[in-house]
Formats: structure tokens, C-alpha cells, sequence
């Protein structure tokens, strides 16, 4: 491995050091900030959490950096359905998706068309990715609920950014959220288009939670890996407000929210 290569990955290690740092040296500041509630790690966090109020947007972005994740739930019932391992994503998405471009196929679809439909689809992702890890996944929440609801979207994973059974989103979930997508496609789009369209951008949705394991848990070997991977760690531990794509970072650079360097530098 080149010397270069070598310094990139030091530079990595250096922002999981600097969590870490953040984690023993703020956890006092964070419940100091909690006006009164401490939240017991020992126990079910999701019904904690909505009562830090104000509290909660800095104590969920002071990250606990371990492979172990939290207990979700009291239930073992409710526990067992918020952990997914990675590999499930592509099992069970991959098929759908495959079937999705027969059915348009079969209405018509010329074969270079429903390719077209496929990538339009996937760059279509591209967007949805950024704009719901932007706007979604970022809001700012103060009450019970909105707590509640943020650490179960997006929080959770800020605060165990490491949870390898947390880190990509269980199927059924994944399924409500892409009703409105696939209402959104069959409205706009030709009945022999939508469902490749729509299959495009499930297959993006693939490749952004198999990227985003691997950008936590994998090691990368090539400059642009270890770039994205500087890029999405970046989003973690130095500018949480910057640096909302995970596959790609065209949209931070079009809608200028991209991290530079110096503002990460500053940022420490």
C-alpha cells in the first residue's frame, strides 16, 4: 500500500479517535444538558430519549462509538424487528426490483428503454437520498414524540454510529416509505415506465445501504472508497449540518453544502 494510501487511513482512524475523545470528555455535558434526565444506557433508550426536550439535539450527536448497540425496546418482541443485517437489503430488494423491469417489459417496454428507466431511476434515488437525510433524517426536534421519532429514523445511528444490526433499514420499513414514491411514479410516468422508474430507484436505494455499511464497517482499498468513506465519516465527527450524500456527493456540491477541508478543520 502506498504511503499515501496510508496516510488516508490514518486520517480516518484520527475522526473515530476524535468521537471517541468527544464521548468520554462531553459525557458529563450531556447530561448537564438534559435539565434534569439522565438517560440510563442500561436500559430501553427509545422511550428515554423524548424526554430530553431541547436537550436531545446535542446529546444524540455526541456519539457512543462501540460495536455493541443499545437496547431499542423493553419488548424482545419489538428488539428482534429493529435489527437488520446488511446482506438482508439486497436479498430481499434485488428480486422485487428484477421483477418490476419484467412487468414493464411486458407492457412494452423496448429493452434500451427500461435500461434508461433503471438509470434515470437510480439517479432519481440520488436525490431522494439527500433531500430525506437532509431535511428528514436532520430535523430538528424538541418535543416527546419528535424525539421519539428522530432517534428511531436517524438519531440512533448518529449516536451508534458503529451498530452493525442498526445501520440499514429493515425491509418493512423500507416498504412504507417507498408507497408514496411508487404513488408518485405510477402518477407521472407511463404505465409500461413507473415500474422500471421505480425499480431504478430501489436499486439505488440498495446501493446506498450496502455503501453505507461498508463506509462504516468495510476497508477500503482504492482512493475513491477511501474518499467517500473520509466524506461520510466527515458527516459524523467534525460537520454534522454538511455532507448529507452517502453514495455520492453531487448533490452536496450542487446544492453547496459539500464539507471543505477547512471548514472541517475548523469544525474540531
Amino acid at each position: 500500500m502506498t504511503s499515501g494510501a496510508l496516510d488516508k487511513l490514518a486520517g480516518m482512524d484520527e475522526l473515530i479517535d476524535q468521537a471517541t475523545f468527544h464521548m468520554t470528555t462531553f459525557s458529563i455535558r450531556a447530561e448537564m444538558v438534559a435539565k434534569g434526565f439522565t438517560v440510563d444506557l442500561n436500559k430501553a433508550l427509545v422511550f428515554q430519549v423524548g424526554h430530553l426536550g431541547e436537550a436531545y439535539e446535542e446529546w444524540v450527536h455526541i456519539p457512543i462509538i462501540s460495536k455493541e448497540g443499545p437496547r431499542f425496546f423493553a419488548s424482545d418482541i419489538l428488539e428482534f424487528f429493529t435489527k437488520t443485517k446488511w446482506w438482508v437489503v439486497p436479498l430481499v430488494w434485488l428480486p422485487f426490483i428484477c421483477w418490476l423491469v419484467s412487468v414493464s417489459l411486458q407492457r412494452g417496454l423496448l429493452p434500451p428503454h427500461a435500461a434508461l428507466a433503471l438509470a434515470g431511476g437510480v439517479l432519481i434515488w440520488t436525490l431522494l437520498e439527500y433531500t430525506l437525510h437532509r431535511f428528514l433524517f436532520h430535523m430538528k426536534t424538541t418535543s416527546y414524540w419528535g424525539n421519539t421519532l428522530h432517534y428511531l429514523l436517524h438519531g440512533c445511528h448518529h449516536k451508534h454510529p458503529m451498530d452493525r444490526l442498526r445501520l440499514v433499514f429493515p425491509p418493512a420499513a423500507a416498504a412504507i416509505l417507498s408507497i408514496p414514491v411508487w404513488t408518485m411514479f405510477k402518477l407521472l410516468l407511463t404505465p409500461c415506465v413507473a415500474p422500471a422508474f421505480f425499480g431504478g430507484s430501489l436499486l439505488g436505494y440498495v446501493m446506498y445501504d450496502c455503501t453505507h455499511y461498508y463506509l462504516h464497517h468495510g476497508k477500503p482499498s482504492n482512493e475513491v472508497a477511501q474518499n467517500l468513506k473520509r466524506y461520510h465519516l466527515n458527516h459524523h465527527f467534525r460537520v454534522q449540518s454538511k455532507g448529507f450524500g452517502i453514495t455520492s456527493p453531487l448533490w452536496d456540491k450542487i446544492f453547496r453544502t459539500y464539507p471543505e477541508p477547512k471548514t472541517a478543520e475548523n469544525s474540531r
